[in-house]
């Protein structure tokens, strides 16, 4: 198999307020978009994020259209989490989780966009 891209679907109610949130904070660019989708490129993530509205009858499974979020981190990891920290929370995403470290060196932090997307940085220490 020879995989030339790679994307992270999610159904969320709002595509437009995801798309705006992973663009202001996160560096996000549209590459594609109409009623009901959004796909999201950046440099550096190696993956596109698209998002698609709840409840399009194009999806398939349809026995799996429901929203996502629950259970569902978006991760990254990078260089200075404190200084990342700094400009989304000062750029006003709603902080969930404040810089902490774990015992195993792994220093996160996390947002929550619009739709319930948990965004999470990471670094390692």
């Amino acid at each position: 198999m020879n995989v030339t891209g790679t994307a992270l679907s999610l159904n969320v109610a709002d595509t437009a307020a995801s798309a705006e949130f992973a663009k202001a904070h996160f560096g996000f660019t549209e590459e594609m978009a109409a009623d009901g989708f959004v796909s999201l490129a950046h440099p550096s993530a190696g993956f596109n994020i698209v998002f698609l509205r709840t409840g399009l009858e194009s999806f398939k499974p349809a026995s799996i259209a429901g929203p996502a979020g629950e259970g569902l981190l978006i991760a990254f990891v990078v260089e200075d989490i404190d200084a990342e920290f700094a400009r989304i929370a000062a750029g006003g995403a709603e902080v969930v989780t404040a810089p902490e470290t774990e015992e195993w060196g792994e220093r996160f932090c996390q947002f929550a966009d619009p739709n319930g997307i948990v965004w999470q940085l990471v670094q390692w220490v």
